[in-house]
């Protein structure tokens, strides 16, 4: 479902199911509230924010992928099949031709996993991690580390879907956020494991998906594409909700 005013500056398009977006709202509604009641000091220390704010953030986050903002459009030559009708002698003949025609695809990002993701990790490398961080430098390295191993895990497992387009594993982004996460703590302990994660899962599942195929988006044939819409951001979501698991292990 795709809805495009005329003269609109957004696109509205529901990026999955009606029954996968209502799991994950009730996921959001009836078990958030109980790790926040338990774990708020918790939350606050490990995580730099009040449980009710991040939930907050979670929630327009969901309700935000509906919203797709346009950056650019791409316009891309396909050959056009038609039928030249020739009539002679009494007989109609179809003859046919190919002429070169141009497509446009309206490039986007999405509200929900893209716009939010970035505001809140700008908030977290710029504020939070410099205020909980022992050692900033080690920090912001352990942050890249977590970044390229997700971005490039990400790029390899991420897979052109012609008419939708990308798409990644839904657990493969943050599964590997999680990994990456505690294999840089065993080496060294993280002093912001969970803006770590947040950052490193969310910015690397980005790049790794959208980013780096970018070059490719002419071979879609998809109408719109969507950074951190469709196909990717149940990888970004689900990498904010590890997030906070990692803050009530590690914390």
């Amino acid at each position: 479902m795709i809805y495009m005013p005329k003269n609109s500056r957004r696109f509205v398009f529901r990026p999955f199911s009606l029954l996968y977006f209502g799991l994950l709202l009730l996921f959001l509604i009836v078990v958030f509230p109980i790790l926040f009641v338990a774990f708020r000091n918790v939350f606050i220390e490990g995580l730099g924010l009040p449980p009710e704010v991040f939930g907050s953030v979670l929630f327009l986050s969901l309700i935000g992928s509906y919203i797709n903002l346009p950056l650019t459009t791409i316009e891309t030559k396909v050959p056009i099949y038609t039928y030249k009708k020739v009539r002679t002698f009494f007989v109609t003949w179809r003859i046919p031709t190919v002429e070169m025609g141009v497509k446009k695809t309206y490039v986007t990002i999405n509200m929900g996993g893209g716009v939010v993701p970035i505001l809140i990790s700008g908030y977290l490398v710029l504020w939070a991690i410099p205020r909980c961080s022992i050692d900033l430098v080690q920090s912001y390295g352990k942050l890249l580390t977590v970044l390229v191993i997700v971005a490039y895990t990400t790029y390899r497992s991420s897979r052109i879907v012609k008419g939708l387009g990308i798409a990644t594993p839904m657990f493969g982004p943050p599964l590997m956020t999680a990994f990456s996460t505690f294999a840089v703590d065993v080496f060294s302990p993280v002093s912001c494991p969970a803006q770590i994660a947040y950052v490193g899962g969310t910015i690397g599942t980005l790049i790794g998906a959208d980013l780096f195929n970018l070059p490719k988006l002419p071979e879609l044939g998809a109408p719109v594409v969507s950074i951190g819409g469709a196909g990717t951001f149940d990888g970004i979501y689900l990498t904010g909700i590890i997030s906070v698991l990692l803050v009530l292990l590690l914390g």
